[in-house]
């Protein structure tokens, strides 16, 4: 191995050891395409009852709000669609089963139908405890400067998983390229 390969191992390491247990074992930036997709099924089985939004909001999601409306979309990219977030949830710990953010589409009722989850770490918090951005199920956080659409006083890790709806661009993309906002 260069001594590059091997300083991002330790790095990688380092970061895996300190999410080790809040993450129960997510944060594995190794994991194979099997135990990742386990993990997948875990956040499906986890998530399934918010498909009832007002179970999302006993459970303290609440409407977030785009500076543009209610939906987040992306001329030309698509849409994440409608985000619910529980701002309990917002801190430099990563739980794979209790998700920052919940995402929906609007179906032809005007019905909200559940389509994927975020995650969300501050910025600030995270880097004053990892020296590395933040990893889950083998994938890396994009990094939200501010200021942002979101209107965030503080830049920000997030990660989008799209467990119930399909999106042709990866389960780990930003956009959704099959949805649009209303």
């Amino acid at each position: 191995m260069t001594t590059r390969a091997n300083l991002l191992a330790a790095a990688v390491l380092a970061s895996l050891l300190a999410l080790q247990a809040p993450a129960r074992g997510h944060g594995d930036a190794s994991a194979t395409a099997e135990k990742i997709q386990s993990q997948i099924n875990d956040v499906r089985r986890a998530t399934l009852k918010y498909h009832d939004v007002q179970v999302a909001e006993g459970a303290l999601y609440a409407k977030f709000p785009d500076l543009n409306g209610d939906c987040v979309a992306q001329p030309g990219q698509g849409a994440m669609g409608t985000h619910y977030l529980n701002g309990g949830l917002v801190d430099a710990v990563l739980e794979p089963l209790r998700p920052e953010a919940l995402m929906y589409k609007s179906t032809p009722g005007g019905k909200l139908e559940l389509v994927g989850v975020e995650y969300i770490v501050p910025q600030p918090d995270w880097d004053a405890l990892h020296p590395q951005p933040p990893v889950l199920f083998g994938h890396p956080f994009h990094l939200v400067r501010t200021p942002n659409r979101y209107g965030t006083p503080f830049a920000f890790y997030e990660l989008h998983l799209w467990v119930w709806e399909h999106n042709r661009n990866g389960i780990f993309n930003d956009w959704n390229p099959a949805l649009s906002c209303p």
